[in-house]
């Protein structure tokens, strides 16, 4: 059996730098759900009850997806971030504020999309490379579920 696993059997220096881009993907699924709670408040205009409705439904994804995501890091064994300056400091996707407008608002949920695929898409290899089904399982589900969301509101803008 081999030395230096941690206690869910993967090789630890993999499972600690799997624990740190999951706790990167943690800082932009946060700065995220910030936006979007926003957007679902401040929405404005002819489209308000349908955003309003869809803005919800995606915060509250996002919100079950940030507690996944802390709970793997946790599994993994580390310890996920949990303060809005760690979140800001290491997130890729900036904070947005007073967004009215259905189509800005949108255009900022794709672009926030494509960060966490692209981001999603590493911690796929990595955790293939790691043999961490849990941490692949995880992300292919997520990268499955939002190409499809990219699609949606991509249509919208169209």
């Amino acid at each position: 059996m081999k030395k230096n696993l941690n206690h869910i059997g993967l090789e630890q220096t993999a499972g600690i730098d799997l624990a740190q881009k999951l706790n990167l993907l943690l800082a932009n699924y946060q700065v995220f759900y910030s936006n979007v709670r926003g957007f679902h408040w401040n929405i404005k205009g002819e489209k308000f009850f349908e955003l309003h409705l869809k803005f919800e439904e995606l915060y509250n994804n996002l919100q079950l997806k940030i507690d996944e995501v802390a709970e793997r890091i946790l599994t993994l064994g580390e310890t996920p971030l949990h303060t809005y300056s760690d979140y800001l400091s290491q997130s890729a996707i900036a904070e947005v504020r007073n967004v009215t407008e259905g189509r800005t608002a949108v255009s900022e949920i794709l672009s926030s999309l494509k960060t966490l695929l692209i981001q999603q898409r590493v911690l796929l290899n990595a955790a293939e490379e790691a043999n961490d089904e849990g941490t692949n399982a995880l992300m292919s589900d997520y990268i499955r579920e939002q190409e499809k969301l990219v699609w949606m509101y991509g249509a919208y803008l169209r």
